[in-house]
């Protein structure tokens, strides 16, 4: 009997190894996927593409007056996509504010939905979200073709757009500014077409 009990202890402290390992395994898969998270945002090819004017829309705001989008204007709109019910949506919400203020001298930013007025007029209250235009349109996501949340688009004040994709974090947001102003509709379409140049080259 004591050679099995010591047996099962010698088990037990393999198994408690082995359960420790995997835990210290699964933290640094962790770590790993944040620093190698997508740098850009990941952009969906439907609806308007880069370049094209965007359709014109003028809807009441949840805030008071009215959300215009597309019209010619003095500053470039972003507009940001996002459910009640995202907790990724909620997460950028903060950065959102912070990008409204630093960018406000040539940038825009505009929420849109759709759905339970009741719902979103709760989050506006919770989240403080007064100060920013908020639309509610099930047409302005269809045009858009938006699958999935949070979603961006940026458009420029003649109504053009010049940036758009799925941002999960102020990096991916930040990207759709830096794809505006080099002229890259994407980190993917920089990527590819600079590899496209080096096979040629080859």
């Amino acid at each position: 009997m004591s050679a099995l009990t010591f047996i099962v202890i010698v088990l037990w402290i393999v198994v408690l190894a082995q359960m420790a390992v995997i835990f210290a395994l699964a933290r640094q898969i962790g770590v790993l996927f944040e620093r190698i998270s997508p740098v850009g945002a990941l952009v969906n090819e439907s609806g308007p593409k880069i370049g094209e004017t965007t359709p014109v829309f003028t809807l009441p705001s949840l805030n008071g007056g009215v959300v215009s989008i597309g019209t010619p204007r003095s500053r470039a709109t972003l507009v940001f996509f996002l459910s009640t019910s995202c907790p990724i949506c909620k997460k950028m919400l903060p950065v959102l504010k912070s990008v409204r203020e630093s960018e406000g001298r040539w940038l825009d930013v505009v929420l849109a939905s759709d759905g339970d007025e009741a719902k979103h007029r709760a989050l506006i209250e919770k989240a403080d979200l007064k100060a920013f235009p908020y639309a509610l349109s099930a047409d302005l996501g269809i045009t858009y073709r938006v699958a999935r949340l949070p979603f961006a688009v940026l458009i420029d004040a003649e109504g053009v757009v010049r940036a758009k994709g799925l941002v999960n974090n102020r990096e991916q947001l930040e990207s759709l500014f830096n794809a505006a102003e080099t002229g890259e509709a994407s980190i993917q379409s920089f990527l590819g077409r600079h590899e496209g140049a080096s096979l040629q080259g080859a």
